[in-house]
């Protein structure tokens, strides 16, 4: 049995960031693989190449801690990968290789932001692969542009009723060579006998329990093409967990470790103050003000790490760590008596809310997911 570890997302800004990551480490001690997503480059670049709200470059050191907590590999491919263009991504990735970590859905060019993450355990290949499903467009690697991997999304804006200019229902749809881009690349590793983990970077930004209907096309297109398990990233809370064929889809892994300045209304940075001023009227929220490095929604502070179980025939079983971010912006894991029962309800509750189908029970302190239904 090969016991994989898959976190939410890890924005470090601090130098140090071993005091965010030090009540999980212990936990994340037990895992044969640990996948964790790194949101923003680590490196002292400073050339801004979005149009988009740019994130700010993270101090290298911090990826001590994360090496340091069991970290085996970090999947790269998100919407702020290209923010310090090609220099971010090279320094990314030559600064998480120096402490032993592996990167991938990012690189000098397409193909190499392709490569996997491969990691042996027990005479077992763990394949990880890594996945924008945002955009911006600028983040693509092509092949002769650095860039993360990618699939396109294509979203339709219906108008309701008498209404112009008014609330539309909302189509999103994968653009059909992407996704059969993205099932031959599954179905090369799978025809080698490979177990692989798809981390996603999909979903709705601090909206509780909402999918778009994009995100179980690739989903289950994943599966369909041979990965063992689906996760994803990117909507900074936590999303509900499907089963398609007996294989888990963990929609969103929420938030792990994420600190950041860059979302304050007093932000220096005009595109960045402007988001945060703009914040209440698009997700009807505002952060707490005594957690200043924290502006993400209230609900975010449940969050949880996936336990992929491998056994030696393939199956996958599934369950979950309830974990709950501190005063201090930590991820600390919970017991089922001391807080983790009201996590695990919370998973329960957004996954309904969100139509799937799937069901839960509690073993010792995990969550585990049924995946026989």
């Amino acid at each position: 049995m090969t016991l994989i570890y898959a976190t939410g997302d890890l924005i470090l800004e601090r130098p140090d960031a071993t005091a965010l990551l030090r009540a999980a480490a212990p936990v994340l001690a037990e895992g044969d693989v640990v996948v964790g997503h790194l949101e923003v480059p680590h490196t002292t670049a400073s050339e801004v190449m979005t149009t988009d709200v740019p994130a700010r470059p993270a101090p290298p050191s911090a990826l001590d801690a994360v090496a340091a907590a069991g970290f085996d590999v970090l999947t790269l491919a998100g919407n702020h990968v290209f923010d310090l263009g090609p220099a971010g991504i090279a320094d990314t990735r030559r600064h998480c290789a120096e402490r032993g970590l592996l990167t991938t859905g990012a690189g000098p060019d397409l193909e190499a932001a392709w490569e996997p993450a491969v990691v042996e355990h027990g005479g077992r290949r763990v394949v990880v692969l890594s996945v924008n499903c945002v955009g911006p467009r600028e983040t693509w690697a092509t092949a002769t542009k650095p860039g993360a991997a990618h699939v396109e999304v294509l979203t339709h804006y219906e108008t309701l009723g008498a209404n112009p200019g008014g609330p539309p229902r909302i189509h999103t749809v994968v653009e059909p060579g992407s996704l059969a881009e993205l099932r031959r690349r599954i179905a090369g590793h799978a025809a080698a006998d490979a177990t692989i983990i798809l981390a996603l970077h999909k979903g709705l930004v601090h909206v509780p329990a909402e999918l778009a209907a994009y995100e179980h096309e690739v989903a289950r297109a994943a599966i369909d093409a041979g990965a063992a398990a689906v996760i994803g990233h990117h909507a900074h809370i936590l999303k509900g967990v499907e089963v398609y064929r007996g294989r888990p889809i963990l929609h969103g892994l929420g938030n792990f470790a994420t600190v950041t300045g860059a979302l304050s209304v007093t932000e220096a940075v005009p595109e960045r103050a402007a988001w945060a001023r703009r914040r209440a009227a698009l997700f009807g929220f505002e952060p707490d003000p005594s957690m200043p490095e924290y502006p993400f929604h209230p609900e975010s502070r449940n969050t949880a790490i996936a336990a992929l179980e491998v056994g030696d025939d393939g199956a996958v079983a599934a369950s979950l760590v309830p974990c709950r971010i501190d005063d201090d912006a930590a991820p600390v894991p919970l017991a089922r008596d001391a807080g983790g029962g009201q996590v695990g309800e919370y998973i329960r509750r957004i996954t309904r809310d969100a139509g799937l189908p799937n069901r839960f029970a509690w073993r010792g302190d995990r969550l585990t997911v049924e995946t026989e239904h």
